[in-house]
């Protein structure tokens, strides 16, 4: 809606708005090489595991999330996702502090199956350096990189 009304404001105007406008509406996911996500808004970020991930591990049955509060590093393990097949750590994709967590998660861990990135998501996390985005892959780069990984099994 929003980004449909910035047609009728001048270019010059529109050119400074749009971007932020629509970003926010539409905040793009970033992946990580151990298949997380984030998707930015403002300084806050929201983590899950990718679809990819989600597929791979089967039937989620149980997931250890980190505590409101915790200091983290890009690439620490703060959690585990465990289904029937097997058992994954999750890393965080960015240096932090962790805002909110997903509660529905640790009582219906099965969210991340059936809606990986709307409710199953596992936790907020507030920004200490946003650099550190410029480092994970958009949707294109992380299929060819899901690609290339599954040519190399």
């Amino acid at each position: 809606m929003i980004c449909r009304s910035l047609a009728r404001i001048p270019f010059t105007l529109q050119r400074s708005f749009s971007l932020s406008a629509c970003q926010l509406q539409f905040a793009e996911r970033l992946y990580t090489k151990k298949h997380e996500w984030i998707s930015v808004s403002g300084s806050v970020g929201t983590v899950g595991i990718s679809d990819f991930a989600q597929s791979e591990l089967g039937d989620v049955v149980y997931a250890e999330l980190p505590e409101v509060g915790l200091e983290l590093n890009k690439g620490d393990s703060i959690g585990v996702i465990e289904s029937v097949k097997s058992a994954s750590d999750v890393y965080s994709p960015v240096t932090g502090k962790i805002t909110a967590i997903n509660d529905k998660i640790e009582s219906s861990p099965q969210l991340i199956n059936k809606s990986t990135y709307e409710e199953g998501w596992l936790f907020k996390v507030e920004l200490k350096n946003a650099e550190e985005l410029k480092e994970l892959m958009d949707e294109a780069a992380y299929k060819q990189y899901r690609d290339q990984e599954k040519e190399e099994e």
